[in-house]
């Protein structure tokens, strides 16, 4: 379903022409099922920043839920694909055709299993590090320079077993508490990026995580 264009009564994407419209990108797995699990931890950051910026993603276009507006003067776009984690990729390359999209006004928002729950971890490119959804995005832009923030699942227990079953797995309420500071956080790191920048944005966020102003804890 390539579906339509958000409304845009007012002309805010007139602004592309004086900096550009920057696309923040939720990952995670569609449903109720998935709702809620360490794995959608991308779609949870997304759907945060749609409540804070009033943007409601009420439109469908490249078989992705996706809105527009403003932040802090800036015109911004967000959306969540409907495709299954692993399939992520065709529906943002779907979106970067229609958007005339360059890889630098994107950001991509996914889950980390390798960093604890809590820490979150801003980069400019490089591989997906073993996330199938952030690999399909890569593969279907068919380049590794697109911005990603990855967000610390990884609980207070060291996951045991099958590790997908881990990161499709609920988080318990302890461990949710943390991760609400976490998307607090990283909606934070996505307006940094939004208004200053991936630099301004890896600078203070990297810093707060290595230092551990929020991280894994009992």
């Amino acid at each position: 379903m390539r579906g339509t264009e958000p409304k845009d009564p007012a002309g805010l994407f007139r602004l592309q022409r004086r900096g550009g419209v920057k696309v923040v990108v939720g990952l995670g797995n569609p449903g109720p099922k998935y709702a809620g699990t360490r794995h959608n931890a991308g779609f949870m950051v997304v759907q945060r920043l749609a409540e804070r910026w009033s943007i409601p993603l009420r439109s469908t276009l490249c078989r992705s839920k996706v809105g527009q507006g403003l932040f802090s003067g800036h015109a911004v776009r967000l959306a969540l694909p409907q495709t299954s984690m692993n399939a992520s990729g065709e529906a943002v390359e779907c979106l970067a055709r229609r958007w005339r999209l360059d890889p630098s006004a994107l950001l991509v928002v996914c889950d980390d299993v390798s960093l604890p729950l809590g820490m979150i971890r801003l980069r400019g490119q490089g591989s997906a590090g073993g996330h199938r959804g952030l690999g399909s995005v890569l593969d279907r832009l068919q380049t590794e320079g697109v911005s990603r923030l990855r967000v610390g699942i990884r609980g207070f227990e060291e996951p045991s077993g099958d590790l997908t079953d881990y990161v499709l797995g609920r988080l318990t309420a302890p461990e949710k508490k943390v991760l609400e500071e976490a998307l607090l956080l990283s909606g934070e790191a996505c307006e940094t990026w939004v208004s200053r920048g991936l630099s301004a944005a890896m600078n203070r966020f990297n810093q707060k995580a290595e230092n551990g102003v929020i991280g894994c804890r009992h």
